[in-house]
């Protein structure tokens, strides 16, 4: 499994989401750590606009392909791009995000190369054999499997935040392709995108995240968890019971029927740690829970702990913030 390594960049506009940047980190290290070649792929409707004003960093080669079908986010057309470009480049590695279309991609590509996959990853690496392995969080997060890759290709999806985005460097050349006709016509189609009348951090590229739960008591009581959000500059989550209730909408809910995340400093405000929820935010690299009960899960993952009420913590950070962000 000498092969190159292949990033998919999904890309925003006119631009490269977050997780594109952090693909390329994991790739560049996985390639250097391989002795092989780092090659990455553009694929929308706008795709040489895209590499043009992004430049992707430390990339042999990028791989351009642009089409109207590749406007929507269907994993089909997506699939035929990466194919494409993996064959152009030789790659046996292919890295995805794990955004929604990521995540679909993962396994569509994986199923019609049939390569191996591992979805996930929260590190990559190579021992000393040469054996690629990869670390994924299992069992809701009480443990870490390490996979070893016996196969090529093979597919590698990323966990959001958990590599570093990449360093900068020469950027690479571009080759241009084609993208393949679909065989069959597609299962689906789309007819719509409606967008969100306000634009926030996706929850699974949020670097500070403040989550609350049934501890708040009330909806109206979530004004805490948003005056504490934006004093840290950070994004509102929420648990299941909260979204449950009605108090938030399931684009905020975190957890293993929710979003899986990674920031820096997650905030838990009333959250007591059920399975489902650790399961979507133990990776965090930071946590902060503020509980009233001593005993409650949430203290058994967390790297800091406020035993209190959350209506007398909550306003004493809040004050504590803003006092040290005009010191």
């Amino acid at each position: 499994m000498s092969g190159n390594v292949l990033v998919y960049l999904e890309t925003e506009g006119e631009g490269l989401r977050k997780p594109a940047f952090e693909g390329l980190g994991a790739g560049a290290a996985l390639a250097a750590a391989l002795g092989v070649e780092l090659h990455a792929v553009i694929a929308a409707p706008n795709a040489s606009a895209v590499a043009a004003a992004t430049r992707p960093l430390g990339v042999t080669v990028v791989h351009v392909i642009e089409h109207a079908d590749l406007a929507t986010s269907l994993a089909g057309a997506h699939c035929r791009a990466v194919k494409t470009a993996a064959a152009a480049a030789g790659a046996s590695w292919m890295l995805f995000p794990a955004t929604i279309l990521g995540r679909d991609l993962l396994a569509t590509v994986a199923g019609a190369m049939g390569a191996g996959v591992a979805a996930d990853a929260t590190a990559i690496d190579v021992a000393d054999g040469g054996d690629v392995q990869i670390t994924r969080p299992v069992y809701a997060g009480k443990a870490l499997q390490v996979l070893v890759a016996r196969r090529s290709p093979f597919c590698i999806g990323l966990r959001p935040n958990a590599f570093p985005a990449m360093a900068a460097g020469e950027p690479g050349r571009t080759e241009t392709h084609d993208l393949p006709a679909a065989g069959d016509a597609p299962a689906a189609r789309v007819e719509e995108v409606k967008a969100p009348e306000t634009r926030e951090v996706d929850l699974t590229e949020a670097e500070i995240i403040v989550a609350g739960g049934r501890g708040l008591k009330a909806a109206e009581h979530y004004e805490l968890v948003e005056k504490l959000a934006a004093a840290l500059g950070g994004v509102v989550g929420a648990s299941r019971a909260v979204v449950d209730a009605g108090w938030r909408p399931h684009s905020e809910q975190v957890g293993q029927t929710g979003k899986t995340v990674s920031p820096r400093l997650y905030v838990a405000c009333g959250i007591s740690g059920a399975i489902q929820h650790l399961a979507g935010m133990s990776s965090s690299k930071c946590i902060v829970a503020v509980n009233k009960d001593p005993e409650a899960p949430i203290f058994k993952v967390a790297d800091y702990g406020i035993v209190g009420d959350v209506f007398e913590v909550l306003p004493a950070l809040i004050e504590a913030v803003e006092a040290a962000k005009s010191a």
